[in-house]
């Protein structure tokens, strides 16, 4: 099942009442996070207590976009029956849930977190929301991006399947339909791992694995169309109480400007000068 033998524990669950057989095209859902616009300049609170947002471009998460472009390729290839995308924050979190749906996704589900609730919710609780929407909507693969570009946290797709139980496929380059389940091709520090997974499963994105498309005019208007089901923390049973507690937010030092030098006698001069040799 597995090239390498770090994965083998993450590969052995199955649902039995697939019976690891590929019989059916498959239930997808894809979580999306709506984040700061990448090319925008972070500016830290006065107070240090985050990062300034009011005013400030959002968009999806880039790592999620690739996601949703696997997905919706599922979808075209006839390999997924539907595609759910999932958000979880204020309510502009419906633009990017629209902006999924443009690109093709079926339908989306927001689930509504704002005020302080929104500001402490980490990781776990996200896992939680997307673990029991998994159930409720009777899901065979989930696929996220691997981290956010907010707070890089690589955590949400791990945390996933551990609660549910589920065999997963982290930092996917490449992934393909096998008998019984899934090829999975990772990046890891030494190259490229292969594996193979069963369904149910959590993939989560890695940036090789595709080229998200742009969203067309017309797709644009189709997904005013389409329904998002609005649901609270409480209707999944999910407890808004955090585990993570920022204490300060600052900016990185500044870097002080290079000198150069003309000659090596000069460059150990100035390493002595600064205490480094």
């Amino acid at each position: 099942w597995c090239r390498c033998g770090a994965e083998v524990g993450a590969v052995a669950g199955r649902d039995e009442g697939r019976g690891g057989e590929m019989a059916a095209p498959l239930r997808v859902m894809v979580a999306v996070k709506r984040v700061i616009d990448y090319a925008v300049k972070i500016r830290v609170k006065p107070d240090k207590t985050g990062v300034v947002t009011d005013g400030v471009k959002h968009s999806m998460n880039p790592f999620c976009e690739i996601a949703v472009e696997e997905a919706v390729r599922m979808k075209e290839k006839k390999q997924a029956a539907e595609v759910i995308a999932v958000s979880c924050g204020p309510v502009q979190c419906q633009e990017t849930i629209r902006t999924a749906l443009a690109m093709g996704v079926d339908r989306g589900i927001h689930v509504e977190v704002s005020g302080a609730d929104y500001e402490g919710l980490g990781p776990l609780q996200v896992s939680k929301v997307i673990a029991a929407l998994a159930k409720k909507e009777k899901i065979d693969l989930v696929i996220m991006g691997k981290q956010a570009i907010d707070d890089d946290c690589n955590q949400t797709g791990q945390m996933t399947a551990a609660l549910l139980d589920w065999p997963q496929g982290t930092f996917v380059s490449e992934v393909s339909l096998a008998e019984g389940g899934l090829t999975v091709t990772r990046e890891v520090d030494g190259g490229l791992e292969t594996i193979k997974v069963q369904v149910p499963a959590v993939l989560t994105s890695d940036l090789r694995l595709n080229e998200p498309r742009y969203a067309t005019l017309p797709n644009i208007m189709k997904a005013k169309k389409k329904r998002i089901d609005k649901l609270s923390l409480g209707d999944l049973g999910v407890g808004a109480a955090g585990k993570l507690e920022t204490l300060s937010v600052e900016e990185p030092p500044t870097r002080t400007a290079g000198v150069k030098v003309e000659t090596t006698e000069e460059l150990v001069q100035k390493l002595r000068e600064i205490g480094h040799i």
